[in-house]
């Protein structure tokens, strides 16, 4: 449980870190688009790859829940 708090918390990090937002506005973001789901489910696979990886796995994930929230996807 402890090693998925950590990883969260180095997703959110990084993430933050890479596109220039603040705290509590990635917090906003990954709430938003479910991303803290997204991450739980996908924990086995992601923990093990690397910076960039998780980086731009999360941001494809993003995107898409943004299509598919306005309506672009159904």
């Amino acid at each position: 449980m402890e090693e998925k708090l950590d990883f969260l918390v180095y997703c959110i990090e990084n993430y933050k870190n890479e596109k220039g937002l603040k705290g509590k506005e990635t917090l906003e973001f990954f709430n938003r688009y479910r991303v803290f789901d997204y991450i739980n489910a996908s924990y086995e696979a992601l923990h093990t790859t690397g910076r960039e990886y998780i980086i731009e796995d999360l941001s494809i994930y993003i995107n898409a829940r943004q299509k598919v929230d306005s309506g672009i996807v159904q």
